[in-house]
């Protein structure tokens, strides 16, 4: 029997029972459990196999409940806040006592975002406790983008996907911290470099740390499938360099003609960045399910979402030298 649902009385009545649920957002879905519930805390970690030292975002229904949650807000968070929330951006700053320290890694700083879905922003509006939600999928692996991707994740360890669809941008929010009340990107995401910048001016990129990471999606191994994946340049001359292997390509805009390619994915044949953002999991999630020995994924223009999608696709590459 399916977990998915669309029954929103049924996900608050987990949710304040200490049970997981797992959320739509507009970027990907989210394995939420109550901020205050030790017990649902814990079983994130668990169910995700996702390491205590990495911190969790919470997800609250609007910026006036940001204040509840958080101690200090700079100038311009709150410049970020009320120009891009709802939205693809998660904000790392001083916590109050109240945030419990398993969410934040024991840091004194808490990741905290207003995600942009009819649907979960329904469910915050009803609850009377923000969401823990890390992306719905065992640590490492690919982030799912629709119900049924976390179905197959975790149909035996959870009792409920809350169905929103597919998620419209399709990669992790943006996330943003604060140096001396100075905003520095701590992860690449669903919200351009470039969209921030226009608001508050130039930032300082900072988006790997593999210990005591400020915040989620910093570790370089990430978002990985289980088939071994090489991120290029030149399709072509890789699929040269794999005689014999079954290989599945994850092209931009063209097609590659080629017979060693046993399957291949455009991402946008119209060049589009955000529709490329949108598909890049489910693509990765379909390749991985068809017993390739390789797939081999092209490098994205250097701008706008292109970083954020080059990001993802060098952590699912990463091998450990």
């Amino acid at each position: 029997m399916s977990i998915i649902s669309k029954d929103i009385t049924k996900a608050i009545t987990l949710l304040s029972n200490d049970e997981l649920v797992a959320i739509p957002t507009e970027t990907v879905y989210g394995l939420a459990g109550n901020i205050f519930s030790e017990k649902a805390i814990q079983r994130i970690f668990e169910t995700k196999k996702r390491p205590f030292f990495n911190p969790l975002i919470v997800h609250i229904s609007s910026v006036d409940v940001l204040d509840t949650i958080v101690s200090h807000v700079p100038e311009k968070a709150k410049i970020l806040a009320n120009t891009f929330w709802p939205g693809s951006m998660t904000l790392v700053l001083k916590k109050t006592k109240k945030i419990p320290d398993i969410i934040t890694a024991g840091k004194d700083t808490v990741a905290v975002r207003v995600p942009n879905h009819p649907v979960t922003l329904e469910l915050l509006k009803k609850l009377p406790f923000p969401l823990a939600a890390p992306s719905a999928n065992p640590f490492n692996q690919i982030s799912p983008t629709k119900p049924e991707h976390v179905e197959h994740y975790f149909k035996h360890d959870i009792q409920m996907v809350l169905d929103g669809g597919a998620c419209k941008n399709g990669i992790e929010s943006t996330i943003i911290g604060f140096e001396n009340d100075e905003p520095v990107v701590y992860r690449l995401g669903a919200l351009a470099i470039e969209d921030i910048e226009s608001a508050v001016g130039k930032i300082t990129i900072k988006n790997k740390k593999e210990e005591n990471p400020d915040a989620p999606g910093m570790l370089d191994k990430h978002y990985s499938p289980k088939t071994k994946t090489i991120l290029t340049s030149s399709i072509l001359a890789e699929i040269e360099n794999h005689q014999n292997k079954k290989i599945g390509v994850l092209a931009f805009n063209t097609s590659f003609k080629s017979d060693k390619i046993a399957a291949e994915i455009i991402l946008s044949i119209t060049s589009n960045l955000q529709e490329a953002a949108s598909k890049l999991y489910d693509s990765l999630h379909q390749l991985d399910h068809l017993n390739l020995d390789l797939i081999i994924a092209e490098r994205l223009p250097d701008i706008g979402l292109g970083k954020s999608i080059n990001d993802r696709l060098q952590r699912a590459s990463f091998v450990a030298l």
